[in-house]
């Protein structure tokens, strides 16, 4: 399958509902799933920044591809907290990914070797072709409530998917509520995120989590506003052949500079920063916490600007911009639902 074929079947994979069988397999074959997973268990091994710029790129070519490449490789972040043996078995398969929540709205009642979990969780992307599913839950013990927090992992038939993802955008990414009654967990499926108990793990592991998730989800947003200004400027052009307003069109033409300028800037400022901040945690330096706090702020700011520049376009382009099965349109939703996300919403 050639790459580019991703971006002339978007709406194919909206009306699913999920991706394609081929489209997984294609993700499958280039590793895309893996990206920060060790060679050893059949990854690619990128470093942060190399990862980062893919998830911008599959998502210049469809949000939903792109987001669901980002949301399994973030599973790779978990690589590190597992015995060596869970690791292999969890991550070797070629069709090893997870899904989960890391909202604690699930119950663990500690039990000998291991926990009873029962909960519910929201917005599971991929949840309808993951192999393994983690959710947080809260640990009961001698019949009390604690707020201490478990990680659990789940074979996937041990999990109900609840098929309710209702959102107007990134309708394929099958972000639906998962749900476990009464199922015993060993005390080996569950992990901490920042223990190491296995040498697969590389420095993107030990990278801030906070900021690698603020990176990987902006990063999907600056391709969708990449994208977005693709189509936005194919539709000028084409207004152009066709128009008799030269002032209009003019005035059209210099918005659109306008707005691919600022998007410009938006995107070197994020990859200066970015590499700025891996180059640091290389060396063995710290990050400190008002640099992790300054890297949540210029998310959140280019988010907004990401949204800003594209409503200022759909304005001026039309019906294009409000039927729904018009590539813009889909581009559009695509964006506000994957820059809703609480960690770039204000």
């Amino acid at each position: 399958m050639n790459i580019t074929e991703i971006k002339e079947r978007g709406l194919e994979f909206e009306q699913l509902g999920r991706l394609p069988q081929d489209i997984l397999e294609f993700i499958y074959e280039q590793k895309l799933f893996k990206l920060f997973t060790a060679n050893e268990l059949g990854g690619k091994n990128l470093d942060l920044v190399e990862g980062i710029k893919v998830f911008q790129q599959i998502a210049a070519l469809d949000g939903n591809v792109g987001w669901l490449v980002t949301i399994g490789t973030g599973g790779n972040a978990f690589i590190p907290a597992f015995s060596q043996e869970m690791c292999e078995r969890i991550f070797s398969p070629k069709e090893a990914v997870i899904a989960g929540s890391g909202y604690p709205t699930g119950i663990a009642i500690k039990v000998e070797g291991g926990y009873v979990v029962t909960g519910q969780w929201k917005y599971c992307s991929g949840s309808d072709y993951a192999t393994t599913f983690t959710m947080n839950c809260l640990i009961e013990q001698n019949g009390m409530k604690t707020e201490n927090i478990i990680s659990c992992s789940l074979d996937r038939q041990d999990v109900e998917v609840l098929h309710d993802w209702r959102a107007m955008g990134l309708k394929a990414t099958a972000s639906h509520t998962i749900r476990v009654n009464n199922v015993w967990i060993p005390q080996e499926a569950t992990f901490q995120i920042g223990t190491i108990r296995n040498n697969y793990g590389n420095s993107v592991h030990t990278f801030p989590f906070t900021t690698f998730a603020e990176a990987s989800f902006l990063s999907v947003c600056l391709g969708i506003t990449e994208n977005l200004l693709e189509e936005a400027f194919i539709l000028i052009k084409q207004r152009n052949h066709a128009a008799n307003r030269t002032e209009r069109m003019g005035a059209l033409q210099f918005l659109f500079m306008q707005q691919q300028k600022h998007f410009k800037q938006c995107e070197q400022q994020f990859y200066t920063t970015l590499s700025g901040y891996w180059q640091k945690h290389q060396q063995d330096q710290s990050l400190t916490e008002e640099e992790l706090m300054q890297f949540t702020q210029m998310s959140k700011e280019i988010a907004a600007a990401c949204i800003e520049i594209a409503n200022k376009l759909i304005r001026n382009l039309g019906m294009d911009a409000i039927t729904e099965t018009s590539r813009l349109n889909r581009i559009w939703r695509n964006l506000y639902t994957a820059a809703q996300h609480g960690f770039l919403t204000p």
